[in-house]
């Protein structure tokens, strides 16, 4: 699964972690995050992530 990266702060969204805080389990992939789900670090949209290169 691919990570992506808050374009604002910084922040990695990694799906093998996912979000514990935000109500998001481990494993789920970027693509199925809610629409309006927001950067758990500075609060920016989904919309502000872009997919990491590795």
């Amino acid at each position: 699964m691919k990570k992506y990266e808050c374009t604002v702060c910084g922040y990695i969204y990694d799906p093998e972690e996912g979000d514990p805080e935000g109500g998001i389990e481990q494993g789920t992939p970027f693509e199925d995050l809610p629409d309006d789900w927001i950067c758990p670090a500075c609060g920016a949209s989904k919309e502000e992530f872009e997919k990491v290169v590795e």
